[in-house]
């Protein structure tokens, strides 16, 4: 009974060791084998774009979508320029202190004839002495002639400047402005341009000052020349505008002039 046992195991056991040895030598075809970096979560390479064929002769790059209307980007608008200029709006500190004009100094207006140089002195004198003798044509020899001749309102050119002064007067024979001439010479003077070659004393002394600051005694001299409507235009046109009288240091006569 014992044999029979052993005779009929050894068939099943051959069977087991067959089939044994063919699962340690065929491969194992239920699950895939992974990478060592699939299993460590690596990333993955990315594919590369396919390149042209070697037959083409250039590739076409490819064509960049236009972005929507919302996702554009603003354009950069240049600037306009300045419509000041900076200097103009520079700080205080940095913008150079403007000069502020010399003062000027009061007019010093004088009335000792005798304190003036004696080539004037005796051009004055003589003017006031036609004057009074009511004969306009004893000024002829004093306003000069040519180069020399006297600068008299309205002569231009070659015009006789004795019937120029005849023509401004109020009559025929010329006496009023031989009137004003004597009332021009009677007020107060004053040297103007002094050092240079327009150097000369003149009458009255309102033309060289500010109406404005005239005392009250000087408003009187000045009304024995003018009325309060001609100085109410005075102050309008902003300064002295009636006749005057000029005098240079070697005792020419240089102007009997009306205006500013």
């Amino acid at each position: 009974m014992h044999r029979n046992l052993a005779n009929r195991t050894l068939p099943v056991r051959l069977a087991t060791l067959l089939l044994a040895g063919v699962a340690l030598t065929t491969p194992a075809a239920v699950s895939p084998a992974f990478a060592l970096s699939e299993l460590q979560g690596a990333p993955q390479p990315v594919p590369t774009e396919q390149q042209p064929a070697a037959g083409d002769q250039k590739a076409t790059p490819p064509v960049a979508e236009e972005p929507d209307e919302e996702e554009k980007l603003p354009l950069e608008i240049p600037m306009p320029d300045p419509l000041i200029n900076k200097s103009a709006t520079a700080t205080k500190e940095d913008a150079p202190e403007a000069e502020e004009p010399e003062p000027t100094g009061p007019v010093e207006v004088l009335t000792d004839i005798s304190k003036i140089p004696a080539p004037v002195a005796r051009m004055r004198e003589l003017i006031v002495e036609a004057a009074a003798s009511g004969d306009i044509e004893r000024l002829r020899s004093l306003l000069g002639k040519g180069p020399n001749q006297t600068q008299v309102t309205g002569v231009t050119g070659d015009e006789d400047p004795v019937s120029i002064l005849k023509s401004l007067s109020g009559d025929q024979e010329g006496v009023e402005i031989l009137a004003i001439l004597l009332d021009v010479l009677s007020t107060g003077f004053v040297l103007v341009d002094k050092g240079t070659p327009q150097e000369a004393y003149v009458w009255p002394y309102f033309a060289e000052k500010k109406l404005s600051t005239l005392t009250a005694p000087e408003k009187v001299d000045l009304f024995r020349l003018v009325t309060a409507g001609d100085f109410a235009d005075m102050e309008e046109f902003g300064s002295y505008n009636f006749y005057r009288v000029g005098i240079m240091p070697d005792g020419k006569w240089k102007f009997f002039i009306a205006g500013d």
